[in-house]
């Protein structure tokens, strides 16, 4: 059996991360990118990165074919980076070929100064 601890290292391990001023210069200069915020309902509703578009971690993988092409390049955030982290691992299986996780989620999009929409 693994703890939750195990799954996020092994899941980091194997996925790409970014930061949130990677993302922001990204989208400053134009670059494609889907940034997808899978936290939870009330998360996102007590403010959310504004590029953000939101599908919930629960239907990530039920919703995510229908909205995003999968040579599409997709970062995913959460609160911290352990959900997105884990779900950047579940996209890459599906066959999402450019997938990243958000370091530090949605608190370090904050810290950095990202825009945020409420």
């Amino acid at each position: 059996m693994k703890t939750a601890q195990q799954l996020i290292a092994e899941a980091k391990a194997a996925i790409a991360e970014v930061t949130s001023q990677e993302v922001q210069a990204a989208l400053a200069h134009g670059e494609s990118l889907v940034l997808i915020d899978i936290r939870e309902q009330n998360e996102w509703a007590l403010g959310h990165a504004k590029p953000a578009e939101y599908i919930g971690r629960g239907v990530l993988e039920s919703q995510i074919e229908a909205r995003v092409p999968r040579n599409a390049r997709v970062v995913l955030m959460c609160a911290s980076g352990n959900r997105s982290a884990l779900s950047a691992r579940t996209l890459m299986e599906m066959g999402y070929t450019n997938v990243a996780s958000l370091a530090g989620g949605f608190r370090d999009w904050v810290a950095s100064g990202g825009e945020v929409a409420e």
